[in-house]
């Protein structure tokens, strides 16, 4: 049984930064990718980041590119998410997800992923 548990999430002014990180209780953590998405009301899911299970790629969308940074801690199986420069359409539910297939590259697209928290909401003031 796998788990995964968003925590961080709040209320920030734009310009402000938050921290989200999530708790993973997966076998062999280190082997799968991680990533996180988003989902803003009355959108679709989006794909913010990605990390691979080493920790030495990464993939962003563009729109977070110098902003967001995306890490993980093998040791304590847990993924983060530093944001920074946050704006307004950055508010959202935040969701971690964990790869459906060990040893890939970050992947981008929310079908490759099998393993979903429950979520962290991220509300940015203008």
């Amino acid at each position: 049984q796998v788990q995964l548990v968003e925590s961080g999430g709040g209320l920030v002014q734009a310009g402000g930064s938050l921290r989200l990180s999530c708790a993973a209780s997966r076998r062999a953590f280190s082997s799968y990718a991680m990533a996180w998405f988003r989902q803003a009301p009355g959108k679709e899911r989006q794909f913010v980041a990605a990390i691979s299970g080493g920790g030495g790629r990464t993939s962003y969308v563009d729109s977070v590119k110098g902003r967001f940074t995306i890490s993980r801690d093998n040791a304590k199986n847990g993924l983060y998410l530093q944001m920074n420069g946050l704006k307004p359409e950055d508010t959202a539910i935040y969701y971690c997800a964990t790869a459906r297939t060990a040893y890939t590259a970050p992947l981008t697209r929310d079908y490759d992923y099998n393993y979903w928290g429950q979520g962290t909401q991220v509300t940015v003031s203008s």
